[in-house]
């Protein structure tokens, strides 16, 4: 006869990893809204380990707030991105661009000696106020002590370190790791490690993290240096993973200006590239890793067991630059202009345009194309996370190789 606990100890984990993807995420919403309708009402979280990275470590940190009911974690999560609005998020008002653009011009004609150079793009602090507003961080460990939550991990990018750094909080016992370019410490989640994970190079300012295992330190987007975003859901015991991710492989090409990508075409390649590269790379490996470890069976390495890691990988259908075209107009005039002047507002600046683009006629439609592919996969879906078995999606396997 096994006990609860015992029963609980062998039962698989599973894990979602929610990336980053700026405005994007909102993709993600309506996936767990989905899988939220598919599963009862009073239903607790059926992820004890989350990890989030810059938008992504948001939703992750208001499902780990409020484990022990899954739908009113959605709930709050799909009223805040079905209303959002870019001032909520950073300030874009014409008062503040211009004086900004007089900041960097001053900075830029003087050397950097009549004033300093400016820590950022924009000034993000109206995100950080909406954050202190609706999440109580305290909520979390509440979560862990009920049994609801394993453990949370929030990545984000050291500059002292030069180390991608998984700021975890987790029941007692987990020990930390240490790789060549990232680890994994212990933590108290706060707000300022939500807005380190959400610090995106140049556009928003780093932030400042104190008392860490590794000393304080000033903190970027989780997205840099991200080589391993799985590895965090593996050494806090993951068996399973969910991957909902906010790049569609079905991108459509785009004709260069003749005399080449302008800086706004660049900015939101590089972007691109930050939230989703690392992503698709390290679920090849896991892929690769799957498809040894079945042929040789479970092995021990450095006196960890090495045994398959199932995967489910949901991403957008359609391609989300290209639904942002559709709603320039809805960002305010100040942006627009910006955005202009950068060379984002033609068809291969469009990246960039998704990823600022918090405005709720584009999130609205993230959240219902993430609701629409979800459904299409519901059996899947529900499967996954009732742990039958299951390899990762054909489909995936066949758009990495």
């Amino acid at each position: 006869m096994t006990t609860n606990n015992e029963t609980a100890a062998s039962s698989p984990k599973t894990a979602l990893v929610l990336p980053g993807g700026g405005s994007r995420a909102a993709y993600q919403i309506g996936v767990l809204r989905a899988l939220s309708e598919l599963l009862p009402k009073q239903v607790a979280s059926p992820f004890p380990i989350l990890v989030g990275t810059s938008a992504g470590a948001i939703n992750a940190t208001e499902l780990a707030i409020h484990a022990h009911r899954f739908r009113v974690a959605v709930g709050n999560l799909d009223r805040v991105w079905r209303n959002f609005s870019v001032p909520q998020v950073f300030d874009a008002s014409l008062p503040t661009m211009l004086k900004d653009g007089l900041h960097w011009l001053l900075a830029l004609m003087s050397g950097g000696w009549l004033v300093d150079p400016p820590r950022s793009l924009f000034d993000n602090s109206p995100l950080r106020t909406l954050l202190s507003s609706n999440f109580d961080f305290s909520y979390i460990d509440r979560s862990i002590q009920k049994g609801h939550l394993h453990a949370l991990a929030i990545s984000a990018a050291g500059y002292d370190s030069s180390r991608s750094m998984f700021f975890y909080q987790s029941k007692s016992g987990q020990q930390p790791w240490t790789r060549a370019r990232h680890a994994g410490a212990p933590a108290q989640i706060d707000l300022d490690h939500l807005m380190a994970s959400v610090a995106v190079p140049f556009l928003f300012p780093q932030v400042k993290i104190t008392d860490t295992a590794y000393g304080s330190g000033f903190y970027g987007d989780g997205s840099m240096r991200q080589s391993s975003p799985f590895s965090p859901a593996i050494h806090l015991g993951a068996d399973r993973i969910m991957v909902i991710a906010t790049r569609s492989t079905d991108r459509q090409r785009v004709d260069m200006p003749t005399k080449g990508p302008s800086f706004g075409q660049i900015f939101g390649y590089m972007l691109d590239a930050l939230f989703s590269d690392g992503l698709y790379a390290d679920l090849e490996r896991l892929i690769q890793i799957n498809n040894i470890v079945r042929k040789t069976g479970p092995v021990m390495i450095n006196d960890r067991l090495m045994k398959p890691t199932e995967v489910m990988l949901i991403m957008p259908s359609r391609d989300i630059s290209t639904i942002a075209r559709r709603h320039v107009s809805c960002l305010p005039r100040s942006l627009r202009v910006l955005l202009r002047s950068m060379g984002a507002l033609n068809a291969g600046g469009s990246d960039l345009m998704s990823y600022l683009m918090f405005e709720s006629s584009f999130t609205r439609e993230l959240i219902e194309l993430g609701y629409q592919d979800a459904m299409l996969q519901r059996g899947r879906l529900v499967d996954f996370i009732q742990g039958k078995d299951q390899i990762i999606a054909t489909d995936a396997a066949s758009l990495l190789y």
